[in-house]
């Protein structure tokens, strides 16, 4: 016999409001008797469901403690079938009135219900059907659940309900829970490879008296007893670069950043990204490491050879490809941006043919960046690293040499989206003040994006940085390609979610 998720009684069916009230009852019933499981401090395990699985042969026969949810239960007069979900995976209970006493026996039947968490003693064996399982001696019940579970236990099909309540998706599907143990498994791998490699880890502030680092709308926030607005960091840079001048000549960190922006498959307000700079080092020293590095995290989660994304084929093992951003527009739509660099005029007849709407004040180099994000972007399924951006669109980055047009910066693109971001970064402080200034003039302009004047990170560079090379990578992005999940929610334990009411 079989029972219903939401249901003791079969054949019968109960609201949500119904089924609280029933197992509110059913535990003022235990109550009544002495029997409180929220009284319950610790249950000492020895084992877990995925061990005994996996080792059957080192445990059969051989006592053993565990814990966990009851996720179904087979009444058969007296004994009992149960299965109990713990952090590593399910089992199966053999639970017979003799074993445990008819008092707990008759409660387990009539005052427990499937959702409950419990501890077990028992001894390791297999059914007759080859399952192992646990024969239970003992059972105690450690905590009553009050809402039923999922209905059949098959997962949670709306996808609002499993971004509100993470807590259910995990219950009731092994595959969101897999997807962020391989997320902890590869944070875990970017910070072994940077520590391998001599780079130290920081924490920088998160409440910045300016936003800097990025081109972003920040959160604002006040302090009360400084009586001034304060802002979430849209990232980290600025802070560790004055590291850099310090002498801290690897640093990273691993942290949320914050941009107040629209939300889609790709983005989701707060996010976690791996930032790092090394001293002495270039753009091309950065494209280097990221190979190495994302091939470390595809590796950490069982990955050697190609994956699959939402039906791709990509081949993060083989090297790169690296286009610039002129190659990479004159590829996929014929034009050849370098062949009249730095004339606006000729780059707008571009963006017109193409039907890409410009500013009478775009650039060339704008107007270079906007056919690239409408033309090219999509196009980049395999790994491709897109260099030598126009300098307007990099206020933060070193001129390539013999330039007055582009920078040594270079972005990753896989399955379409941007994944990393990297410089050769400005070390010099005079051409440093003059790209802040023009930035400035287009947020007088309206352009609530363009960075602000950090006239303290101006003043360490005027102490001397050393030529530097900087490297920004998505870790929602990167747990994405490597756990093939469509959505940034997906792989966010806790998406930023507007409130139903």
């Amino acid at each position: 016999m079989s029972e219903d998720l939401n249901t003791n009684d079969i054949g019968k069916s109960y609201s949500e409001n119904e089924i609280m009230q029933i197992r509110r009852q059913k535990f003022e019933n235990l109550k009544q008797k002495g029997i409180n499981p929220f009284d319950i401090t610790s249950f000492s395990c020895t084992s877990c469901a995925k061990e005994i699985s996996e080792n059957f042969e080192s445990f059969e026969s051989k006592d053993v403690k565990l814990a966990g949810r009851v996720i179904s239960r087979r009444d058969m007069g007296k004994a009992t079938f149960m299965d109990i979900l713990d952090g590593s995976g399910r089992i199966q209970l053999y639970v017979k009135t003799n074993d445990i006493g008819e008092d707990k026996y008759n409660d387990l039947i009539s005052l427990w219900d499937i959702g409950d968490i419990v501890g077990i003693e028992g001894f390791v064996f297999k059914t007759r059907r080859g399952e192992i399982s646990v024969h239970v001696k003992d059972i105690t019940l450690l905590a009553k659940s009050f809402l039923p579970l999922p209905e059949k236990f098959h997962g949670l099909k709306d996808t609002d309900t499993r971004y509100r309540q993470r807590y259910l998706d995990l219950i009731s599907s092994p595959e969101t829970k897999d997807t962020f143990i391989k997320r902890s498994l590869i944070i875990k791998a970017i910070r072994n490879f940077l520590d391998s490699k001599g780079f130290i880890e920081v924490e920088t502030p998160v409440l910045n008296v300016i936003p800097g680092g990025a081109a972003a709308r920040p959160f604002i926030t006040h302090h009360n007893t400084l009586d001034m607005d304060l802002y979430l960091r849209i990232a980290p840079e600025l802070y560790l670069k004055r590291l850099i001048v310090g002498g801290m000549e690897k640093v990273y960190e691993i942290g949320r950043l914050f941009r107040n922006e629209g939300m889609s498959t790709k983005h989701n307000p707060e996010f976690t990204t791996i930032e790092l700079y090394e001293a002495y080092s270039d753009y091309k020293d950065m494209m280097e490491l990221t190979e190495k590095l994302i091939r470390k995290c595809a590796e950490s989660v069982g990955t050697f050879g190609e994956i699959e994304y939402q039906g791709e084929k990509i081949k993060i093992f083989d090297s790169f490809q690296r286009l610039t951003m002129v190659e990479a527009v004159n590829k996929y739509t014929g034009e050849d941006f370098l062949s009249f660099i730095g004339d606006s005029k000729e780059a707008a007849k571009v963006a017109k043919k193409l039907n890409i709407d410009c500013k009478s004040s775009d650039s060339w180099g704008d107007i270079l960046n906007k056919v690239f994000e409408e033309k090219v972007e999509s196009n980049l399924v395999q790994p491709t690293f897109i260099y030598d951006y126009p300098i307007e669109v990099s206020p933060l980055t070193k001129k390539k040499p013999g330039s007055d047009y582009l920078v040594e910066r270079f972005e990753l693109f896989i399955t379409g989206r941007e994944l990393a971001n990297a410089y050769s970064e400005l070390n010099d402080p005079i051409d440093q003040r003059e790209r802040f200034e023009r930035q400035m003039k287009l947020r007088e302009s309206g352009d609530e994006e363009a960075n602000i004047i950090d006239e303290d990170f101006v003043t360490s560079l005027e102490y001397g940085m050393p030529p530097t090379g900087g490297l920004g990578i998505g870790i929602d992005r990167l747990v994405m390609l490597l756990t093939n999940s469509l959505s940034i929610r997906d792989v966010i334990i806790f998406p930023t979610m507007k409130p139903k009411n």
